[in-house]
């Protein structure tokens, strides 16, 4: 198998994605699986919380139901870069979205492997 190395799809030319949503119903796109159910795309993500507290990130996994396609993670104040999903697949046009409970405190940064 081939694969290509491409930011997440949520991303503009590689740049951090600002979580400005605060719930699963304006969560923010981070990234689309390619449109196929045979061919992955591997996903690695990372988040960093600029605020002064601890911020919780909720992951949607191809789906918004908890605890099934949601991935939560507590982020430390004033974090780096925080892995929050490394080589995780996903495909047939499945989104990948998040949200934080503060908005504009949490970046998402990643890219994607993509089989061709």
């Amino acid at each position: 198998m081939a694969y290509t190395r491409e930011p997440i799809s949520g991303s503009t030319h590689g740049r951090g994605i600002k979580l400005t949503g605060t719930a699963t119903g304006s969560s923010v796109a981070i990234h689309t699986g390619q449109a196929s159910a045979v061919l992955s795309d591997v996903v690695t993500l990372y988040a960093m919380n600029s605020d002064t507290v601890v911020r919780r990130v909720s992951l949607e996994w191809g789906g918004t139901t908890s605890p099934d396609d949601i991935i939560v993670m507590d982020l430390p104040p004033k974090s780096g870069l925080v892995p929050l999903v490394v080589d995780l697949l996903i495909r047939n046009s499945l989104p990948c979205k998040a949200w934080a409970d503060a908005a504009n405190v949490v970046m998402i940064f990643g890219f994607v492997n993509t089989e061709a």
